[in-house]
């Protein structure tokens, strides 16, 4: 294998650029290469940046790419957890990755939770009416914690459920960042890995109800990995976080619906005509699509590589463009247009649309939990197109420099009303 041309120098490192420029440092690095692969260094350690189908189904191949080691503990401690699926390869992946995916077989719990979020929304709004202010995406964070709780057979207090709303919001916001976001987030994560924690020894003890036959929380408290051994309580934990966090994460995406909503009033319209739910989810695809929310993924070099000529040594870091693949006007006609028909009476291919990861869930390391989020995301736009409300002066700019980001007011409404006017 060749080495490189010219060793990367150690200023070099793009970490405080990254850091500053959030979302647009890839992209425009990209750019610069006319979509090739960008060489950097990333906390000290060479990295290289790919994108493209063919770079999915590479980035993708255990063969190639290790998960183990490759995420930083700053993003283990706040945004996944130490000993999450997401550190694992090969047959403990698959296994673990299998309780995820047993839980939303054949449709229906994922169906299931998407109604339990209707309900909620629907009670929430009732609250609303009388010109009361509503910040949107707090809101929706509390709907879709109650929700995804009740779903995962979590009885929890209205006042914990509050808590992990704001603890799994923390979670998400503070993940990519350093000072006092990423602090809380720590907290956050701290706190509730050890409710969980004391719930799932609890259960195992016979001191609580395990909960109802064929839950979230029964499946992974009595889950078995490849050793044959149940998962210890903070693992358990950190796992039912991650079934938690992502679903409650569906608030930044709502609030980008409401967004396009107002900045784009024609698709209310659309929606509220919709009555079989497919312009919906064509408008929930276009949503993940246009705006941003992880802007790339990254995994180790599992043994020394070539890419398209290119050498990667074994352990180097390599990165997945999410955001840029995306925003590719290669891949998409107009791609900074926001046109739900793009996806309309179609699903996207499993490499075209990669907001999520890209890949096989049931065999890589994409998000299990993808259907949940389109699913989920649809139901709130059909909600929010027959909601008759105003939207007060507010700063709805999206700071590409911020990860994650949504709009700075997070969406405030004022004297919603249910159901369509007129």
């Amino acid at each position: 294998m060749s080495p490189l041309k010219t060793p990367l120098a150690p200023w070099t490192d793009s970490t405080l650029p990254l850091l500053a420029r959030g979302y647009a440092w890839l992209p425009d690095r990209m750019r610069a290469t006319r979509g090739g692969p960008v060489r950097t260094r990333l906390l000290g350690r060479p990295a290289i940046a790919l994108r493209g189908p063919a770079a999915i189904g590479f980035f993708y191949d255990e063969r190639h790419i290790r998960r183990a080691s490759a995420l930083p503990d700053p993003v283990l401690d706040t945004l996944f957890g130490q000993g999450a699926v997401h550190t694992l390869d090969g047959d403990a992946h698959r296994a673990r990755k299998a309780m995820f995916l047993a839980l939303l077989k054949d449709g229906a719990g994922v169906a299931a939770l998407a109604e339990h979020v209707a309900l909620q929304w629907s009670e929430a709004v009732t609250d609303w009416d009388g010109g009361r202010r509503v910040v949107l995406f707090d809101e929706t964070a509390r709907i879709l914690a109650r929700s995804v709780c009740t779903w995962t057979g979590l009885g929890l207090s209205d006042g914990d459920t509050r808590q992990m709303a704001e603890d799994c919001t923390a979670m998400v916001d503070g993940f990519a960042t350093l000072g006092a976001r990423h602090w809380r987030a720590r907290a956050a994560r701290a706190r509730q890995e050890e409710a969980l924690a004391a719930l799932v020894r609890a259960a195992r003890e016979g001191e609580e109800p395990a909960g109802d036959s064929g839950t979230a929380f029964e499946t992974v408290t009595w889950h078995r990995d490849t050793d044959g051994r149940l998962l210890d309580p903070h693992t358990a934990a950190v796992e039912l976080l991650n079934i938690i966090r992502p679903t409650v994460a569906i608030a930044w995406f709502a609030a980008f619906a409401a967004h396009a909503l107002h900045r784009w009033p024609a698709h209310r319209e659309l929606l509220r005509k919709d009555t079989e739910g497919q312009y919906a989810r064509a408008f929930a695809h276009e949503v993940r699509r246009f705006y941003p929310f992880a802007p790339f993924v990254g995994g180790l070099a599992a043994t020394d590589l070539t890419w398209q000529g290119e050498a990667i040594a074994k352990d180097t870091l390599v990165l997945l463009d999410l955001y840029g693949h995306n925003h590719d006007p290669e891949r998409w006609d107009a791609p900074y247009r926001f046109d739900p028909q793009r996806f309309a009476g179609r699903e996207p291919g499993a490499d075209e649309l990669i907001p999520q990861g890209g890949g096989d869930p049931a065999r890589g390391h994409r998000c299990p939990g993808e259907d949940i989020t389109v699913a989920v995301l649809a139901t709130f736009a059909a909600e929010l197109a027959a909601l008759d409300f105003d939207v007060p002066e507010q700063d709805l700019s999206i700071p590409l420099s911020r990860v994650p980001t949504r709009p700075r007011s997070g969406f405030v409404l004022t004297a919603a009303r249910s159901g369509v006017s007129g």
